[in-house]
């Protein structure tokens, strides 16, 4: 089966809104095995609309789109699909029932505007949406299929898994679709691809492999007739990778880096305690993006000027004789957090992160210390000269440095 994705507003042609959507869907039907035609973005226009759908719909067997489910003018999805398939609107009574409960739940009386979240055509069922006030639409005709969810990703993503991917499921075929997705860090996109090489040469499973803000994720996606067959090649193919990119990797599939950290400082009964300066208190916000940190995360600084690293216990002479930026600074920084908080180890950044030089040092440069009772230790790191990736590569880099502190020898 093939399929098509059209994202629908005018705000995501113009480039105000990033439209994280497309992408979401298209990952979701690889897993089902589903081929994807051609992804579009079409603004609220029903010319623009009726030809989108029917494009896609000689094009693919399945049409997915997001957004123009809201009750204003330009919010034309049902009204496009109607016209491409030649059928007319209608307020459905039970629908309409369901909207004015909602509204009266809030205390509102419902906008007069909004009765057209209650309609359908002959050929379409409705999809509940507990998180809006818009069902989507599940239209079949002709032998093919159109899906219409909402805009908001966490009204689509809702509606997605509990309502559209089911149904898709059983319409797929009894093929048997694994992914296997491996997450490393210190490797270039090349350099990943290239070590990586026997991999492709595979077939089945398929490799792809991506730049995400974490690092390269590898991704493997096996078919077989069994589920058994599927498993064994991601299986072959994933301890391939591993032979390849060894210690690079940090992570699968759904872990961040920062769960993966906070499960191994929670399974060896370790405390954490952070200094940081060009973060900004990234690095500490990020560690705590993870439930439960609180067992094991003590705190941290974020000590941006020398004066509050030398209050916290840096020594002043450190600093100028290395530079605030500097792998010295670094370590004297992760011991300082460690000894001021208590904490089994200590993790720190210090760095540039642009746009101007600092210290005659470079835009991009970044120095992470670690320390604990053995003692400390840094590394440097140097990434794209832009503050945000700058910012971002630094707390990622830091929280490999800890993994590989706390992995088994």
């Amino acid at each position: 089966m093939k399929a098509s994705i059209i994202s629908i507003g005018t705000e995501i042609t113009t480039g105000e809104v990033a439209d994280t959507n497309a992408s979401y869907l298209a990952a979701q039907l690889s897993l089902l095995g589903l081929e994807v035609e051609c992804l579009a973005a079409v603004p609220d226009r029903i010319d623009s609309l009726t030809e989108a759908f029917d494009h896609a719909r000689r094009r693919a067997d399945v049409v997915l789109a997001t957004g123009g489910l809201g009750p204003t003018d330009d919010d034309l999805t049902r009204e496009a699909i109607a016209q491409v398939l030649g059928e007319q609107m209608f307020v459905a009574p039970d629908l309409e029932r369901e909207l004015r409960g909602i509204f009266a739940a809030m205390g509102r009386d419902m906008p007069a505007s909004n009765i057209k979240q209650a309609t359908l055509i002959l050929s379409a069922q409705a999809i509940p949406n507990p998180r809006g006030t818009a069902p989507g639409w599940w239209v079949e005709k002709d032998g093919k299929i159109i899906v219409a969810m909402p805009g908001p990703p966490v009204e689509m993503r809702r509606m997605w898994e509990a309502e559209i991917m089911p149904r898709l499921q059983g319409r797929a075929g009894h093929e048997s679709v694994l992914v296997r997705t491996v997450k490393c860090f210190g490797l270039s996109e090349a350099e990943a691809g290239e070590r990586a090489a026997p991999v492709f040469g595979m077939g089945n499973p398929v490799l792809g492999i991506y730049a995400k803000p974490d690092g390269i994720h590898l991704r493997l996606i096996a078919r077989a007739a069994e589920e058994r067959k599927a498993a064994a090649l991601i299986a072959e193919a994933e301890g391939r990778l591993r032979g390849a990119l060894g210690d690079h990797i940090w992570g699968v599939d759904a872990e961040t880096i920062e769960s993966v950290v906070g499960g191994m400082l929670t399974a060896g009964h370790l405390t954490l305690a952070t200094m940081e300066s060009c973060t900004g208190g990234l690095l500490a916000s990020t560690i705590t993006d993870v439930p439960g940190s609180s067992a094991y995360f003590k705190g941290g600084f974020v000590s941006y000027s020398n004066e509050m690293k030398v209050s916290l216990g840096v020594d002043a002479r450190v600093i100028g004789e290395h530079g605030a930026v500097s792998g010295p600074v670094a370590e004297a920084m992760a011991e300082a957090a460690r000894r001021q908080l208590g904490a089994d180890i200590g993790l720190s950044v210090t760095g540039v992160a642009g746009p101007d030089s600092l210290e005659g040092k470079p835009p991009g440069l970044a120095h992470i210390g670690i320390a604990d009772v053995t003692g400390a230790r840094s590394v440097r790191g140097r990434y794209p000269a832009r503050r945000g990736d700058v910012k971002r590569l630094a707390v990622t880099h830091a929280l490999f440095l800890l993994r590989q502190k706390l992995a088994p020898c």
